[in-house]
């Protein structure tokens, strides 16, 4: 153990970059400690670990925070995470009666609400518009090109936002005050047959987010719509549905079969128990795109040709996992785990190792593996997505707290 000063103690102990079998050695150069005691699959990687694999965790933490008067937001995108091509994401955060300004995008998206409630709304292209309020787990999906706007309601509203391109920025969206700002007043007056006069206060620039007084009641902001209101629900009351039940937690699943107006987001919402695990599986259709809202976990990534990794999570991190990868999320608190588990698809589609090796011939996977009856007994054909397994002596115990 270091007796620097200036290297900060965790309970008296500094964690070191050597395994049990000797590997390794102290490092006593500079370094982040607090940083290493969040990553120790990192520090100490296990010796399943091998090959090259691009880095498959980042943390909203060390992303940019924009600060707007009526809110905040922070997105991981290709910049922040190479890795993830398919899907990026913002998370935002609007006072009450704080307004993402009437806007629209080139991609779909899809939200989580973390806290809070807001007021979303939309018109789509044949006039049909909707107006809801939404709160806790409950989900929105807008398609590509369909302008909306969201709005805090009295305590303010935190959100995911998912977007169906690993390089959109959601600065670089299509908003209302932007495009009058660059639109000649004298087209303004000629598109809507009013003065130039009525357009002397418009912004000059994209208001982007701002604050605005809390809006009344629903029932006294709806508009009457000729048209009628858009066919399908643009929103989606995810903790209302019956969850999976597994001894190690609970799945709930939503995708186009469930919420039919998201056709581009397959998602999943999952509880892992302490000492559970979000069971050794792959997913067929595509990538996975991962966001924790609770708890320590770690993943190790399979990626054939003797490749794989293991990365630490925790609450505000975002995961990734190539198409058809092998995986499992193992809970390493005393807390229970919920994350995320996002597609861009309009299904959601797993494979589950367990299920796979029951429902093939006894000899060939015992053959295989050379494995006995021990295991071949244990297997089950039914698919539990989260599991329950004794805690190996070896697996390190979660860090104490440092409150």
């Amino acid at each position: 153990m270091s007796n620097d000063p200036r290297i900060p103690f965790w309970n008296g102990v500094v964690p070191q970059p050597i395994r049990k079998d000797g590997a390794g050695a102290t490092d006593e150069g500079p370094r982040d400690v607090m940083r290493d005691l969040e990553n120790p699959d990192l520090l100490v990687s296990p010796t399943t670990d091998a090959g090259s694999m691009p880095n498959m965790r980042f943390s909203f933490s060390d992303t940019h925070m924009q600060l707007n008067h009526g809110g905040w937001s922070r997105e991981i995108t290709e910049r922040e995470l190479p890795i993830a091509t398919t899907l990026a994401g913002v998370n935002m955060k609007l006072t009450p009666g704080g307004v993402r300004e009437m806007h629209w995008h080139q991609q779909a998206e899809w939200a989580f609400v973390i806290l809070g409630r807001a007021r979303v709304t939309a018109v789509d292209q044949n006039g049909k518009n909707f107006i809801g309020d939404i709160g806790v787990g409950d989900l929105w999906f807008f398609p590509p090109g369909i302008p909306h706007s969201i709005q805090g309601l009295e305590e303010g509203c935190e959100f995911l936002l998912v977007f169906d391109d690993g390089a959109f920025s959601d600065l670089n969206t299509l908003t209302l005050s932007d495009w009058f700002a660059h639109t000649p007043k004298e087209v303004l007056s000629a598109n809507f047959g009013v003065p130039e006069s009525a357009f002397a206060r418009i912004p000059n620039h994209q208001r982007y987010i701002y604050q605005d007084s809390v809006p009344g009641p629903i029932e006294s902001q709806k508009v009457e719509d000729p048209m009628g209101t858009v066919p399908l629900s643009l929103t989606h009351r995810l903790l209302a549905q019956e969850p999976i039940v597994t001894p190690g937690g609970t799945v709930r699943i939503v995708d186009s079969s469930n919420f039919p107006a998201s056709t581009s987001i397959a998602a999943a919402l999952v509880e892992i128990k302490p000492g559970g695990m979000r069971e050794m599986h792959w997913h067929p259709n595509n990538d996975e795109w991962q966001y924790y809202l609770s708890g320590t976990a770690r993943m190790t990534v399979f990626g054939g040709e003797g490749t794989a990794r293991t990365f630490d999570y925790r609450a505000g991190d975002v995961g990734y996992v190539p198409f058809a990868f092998g995986h499992y999320v193992q809970n390493t608190g005393n807390t229970s785990v919920w994350f995320l588990e996002m597609f861009k698809s309009n299904r959601f589609a797993d494979v589950s190792l367990n299920q796979w090796m029951a429902l093939t011939p006894y000899p060939l996977v015992a053959n295989n593996l050379h494995v006995g009856p021990e295991l071949m007994g244990a297997l089950r054909k039914q698919k539990w997505p989260v599991v329950k397994y004794p805690l190996p002596a070896q697996f390190p115990s979660p860090l104490p707290s440092p409150l």
